[in-house]
């Protein structure tokens, strides 16, 4: 082997575990939108910054879920120290504004551990598992304030929050009665993700994901398979689109299909994004290529 498990296990078990607060670099004005600062408390109190994009006249709102290492931003993989993922910026912006002009308002937030939201959990990351919380905090806040009160809300989920949303909605189905539509933008599996990079780095697959278990759950309590949605999605009954970069290197497309499949949603669809096997490039999809974003939400949020 390339690379013994432990060596090839232990930085992304740290990744995993804490994940990364990168910078956030630029701000909705740069793309010529108004612009509210805002901070909210999780559903378990954790207090959460974001922003507040409004759309005058409009009655829709879309919240962002950002992925990891991410935040409401984007990601500044252009800089040192945040190369990791092919050394290129996601920019998130682009997809408010394309929102914005569509006619949504937008609330983007960082999630806990990331941006500048504040430290919770111990600062551990849970892939979804402590994160759903700040989901439901969101569509709290936004169900709080007199302006979106009465909108309709949609969810943009990607990565650490689209597993975030999926297991929100199994484990507080009340909050999402009245979602009107999801778009859950490259879900993953823990396990697909250290089997895919075990393989491209010359390592037995099997002995990273057992090297990984252990890893893992000295760091967080959390063994490797409670860190997926493929359980949960069963429980989301909202429409939901589910888009995966097909050939992602940092996964397998059996993951996402399994996530897709067991969803219980009756209105759904997976969307494959071609021409990359970059999976930060899924990221900054919508921002250039929107219409399958704007289409699915036309769909089903009518007002």
């Amino acid at each position: 082997m390339a690379t013994n498990a432990a060596s090839f296990v232990d930085p992304l078990a740290q990744l995993f575990a804490h994940s990364l607060r990168s910078p956030i670099l630029r701000r909705p004005d740069e793309e010529g939108l108004d612009f509210e600062e805002v901070w909210f408390p999780s559903l378990d109190g954790v207090v959460l910054e974001g922003w507040f994009i409004p759309a005058k006249g409009s009655n829709k709102l879309i919240i962002a879920n950002h992925p990891m290492p991410c935040n409401r931003y984007g990601y500044p993989g252009h800089l040192p120290g945040f190369q990791q993922f092919g050394g290129f910026e996601c920019n998130f912006i682009k997809d408010y504004k394309v929102l914005h002009d569509a006619g949504y308002n937008v609330i983007c937030y960082d999630l806990r551990n990331h941006g500048r939201s504040s430290t919770g959990s111990g600062g551990i990351c849970g892939i979804g598992q402590l994160e759903c919380r700040d989901v439901v905090g969101s569509i709290l806040y936004a169900r709080s304030r007199a302006d979106t009160a009465n909108m309709e809300i949609g969810l943009l989920s990607r990565c650490l929050g689209a597993n975030s949303t999926i297991i929100a909605a199994s484990r507080f189905p009340e909050h999402f009665a009245d979602i009107k539509a999801i778009i859950a933008l490259q879900p993953v599996s823990a396990r697909a993700f250290i089997e895919t990079g075990a393989k491209a780095a010359g390592v037995d697959p099997q002995e990273a994901a057992q090297e990984f278990d252990v890893n893992i759950h000295n760091r967080t309590g959390f063994h490797i398979d409670e860190l997926s949605p493929i359980p949960y999605s069963k429980d989301v009954k909202t429409p939901t689109l589910v888009v995966q970069v097909r050939k992602d290197v940092m996964t397998y497309p059996g993951d996402v299909q399994a996530v897709y499949d067991n969803l219980g949603s009756q209105q759904k669809e997976l969307f494959w994004i071609e021409g990359t096997t970059r999976r930060f490039d899924g990221y900054n999809y919508f921002g250039t290529r929107p219409e399958k974003m704007l289409s699915w939400y036309g769909k089903h949020m009518t007002t």
